[in-house]
């Protein structure tokens, strides 16, 4: 049998891919190397899955740099409305308590998957577990299918590569997408982890270990970067710091790591407030109580353990009084708060990533339609593509988009998804 679209990948990209190719009558394989399907799609936001968020196309873009631009007509194609749309029209209703980030009213990625399941099976999409593409059908020219690792040969007149990055490489992720399409002409880019924990140089982090600071404000100290920031939750571990703002921003810092080293941050705990204004605080709290100590000024900015660590880096006792401090000790305190150093020496690299930094490049893949410049009937779509976002619905957002626009083949005439 030729099918009309031969489908790699059944992570979200390569599902929906599937599903929106199958609902437009094509004859459709899916060809997936784990025995099951959407393995990564299971265990992603915790098993709550966070599928998308409400920001406006334009700000969503913008979360995920420069190339951002690259998924404007994904995103016309399939935007967060038609996103929580299509799965109400599989059954599963999505909300969003936070006002922003959306999941299934369920919190349960499952929900998701078998909903994608069961619309796969009703369309009929032939699905083949177990099989690992390896190589193409290549013939003077012409892509005509694939070959797996069992010796079999698959032939299609479309072929969509959606086989993700190589973040969590236990659930299937080895970048078998990446040696493909550079076996074909495709140029991918330098490789990343993302979304993982960094580890500092400074053992103290250990001694604040579960701490949290909200809103905590990270730059990095290194001269082509300074422009980069980042603000959000943080939170210290044995080894370094995690948290949400770590989780993003590690795709900034990750790159720079390989080429330096290690990457100095300054970071403000005391969310994003100056010298002058805790200074204010600390005089307003003393006019109401004029005995208190140090340390219990600072208690109402950051954690206890933290506020120990600090003053000893400025040579303070945190049990001695404000007034009584020496005037160095207190404006280096004040410097500390507003830029506390923290030098990254490492990662969990790709056992811990949640995304992959880097991928087949942008520029050889038409974003009308994720094909592929190189070659006509080859399409990319996911995380298999160098773009990435950061935590919060947007990279699954970009995989559902990106693998609805592939599966229409080229074919993509307006924004409204079809229902079934």
């Amino acid at each position: 049998m030729v099918y009309d679209l031969i489908v790699i990948g059944s992570g979200a990209a390569g599902m929906m891919a599937a599903i929106t190719a199958a609902r437009r009558q094509k004859r459709v394989l899916l060809l997936e190397k784990l025995p099951v399907l959407g393995a990564k799609l299971k265990a992603t936001g915790g098993g709550r899955c966070n599928v998308t968020n409400t920001l406006p196309k334009d700000r969503f873009m913008e979360c995920f740099g420069r190339q951002g631009r690259f998924m404007s007509e994904s995103l016309q194609a399939l935007d967060h409305h038609a996103l929580v749309e299509f799965f109400r029209t599989l059954g599963v209703e999505c909300h969003a308590p936070d006002g922003y980030r959306v999941f299934p009213v369920s919190h349960n990625a499952l929900s998701i998957l078998n909903a994608l399941e069961a619309e796969l099976h009703r369309l009929n999409v032939d699905i083949r577990c177990s099989e690992r593409v390896e190589s193409w059908l290549y013939r003077k020219g012409v892509l005509y299918g694939v070959m797996t690792t069992q010796q079999h040969q698959y032939e299609g007149t479309h072929v969509i590569v959606a086989t993700g990055g190589l973040g969590y490489p236990r659930l299937g992720a080895e970048g078998d997408g990446y040696v493909l399409a550079q076996s074909i002409g495709h140029t991918v880019t330098a490789l990343h982890p993302a979304m993982i924990p960094l580890y500092t140089k400074e053992p103290w982090v250990k001694r604040c270990r579960a701490d949290t600071i909200a809103k905590a404000e990270l730059r990095i100290s290194l001269p082509k970067a300074k422009k980069l920031r980042a603000v959000g939750d943080l939170i210290f571990t044995t080894q370094g710091i995690r948290g949400p703002v770590v989780l993003d921003f590690a795709r900034e810092i990750t790159p720079l790591l390989e080429r330096y080293g290690e990457v100095p941050l300054h970071i403000n705990v005391v969310q994003g407030m100056n010298e002058a204004q805790i200074l204010e605080k600390i005089h307003k709290a003393l006019a109401e109580d004029p005995h208190q100590r140090t340390r219990e000024l600072l208690s109402v900015l950051i954690p206890d353990a933290l506020s120990r660590e600090l003053c000893a880096m400025a040579s303070l006792d945190p049990e001695r009084h404000w007034n009584k401090q020496p005037g160095g000790a207190r404006h280096a305190l004040l410097n500390l708060l507003v830029k506390m150093p923290l030098t990254v020496v490492g990662h969990g690299g790709f056992n811990m990533a949640m995304i992959t930094r880097g991928g087949v490049t942008l520029k050889e893949v038409d974003p009308r339609t994720m094909r592929s410049r190189l070659i006509d009937n080859l399409y990319f779509c996911g995380e298999v593509l160098d773009l990435d976002g950061p935590c919060g619905g947007y990279n699954l957002q970009w995989s559902f988009s990106s693998g609805y626009l592939a599966g229409m083949l080229g074919e993509f005439t307006c924004k409204k998804v079809k229902t079934p």
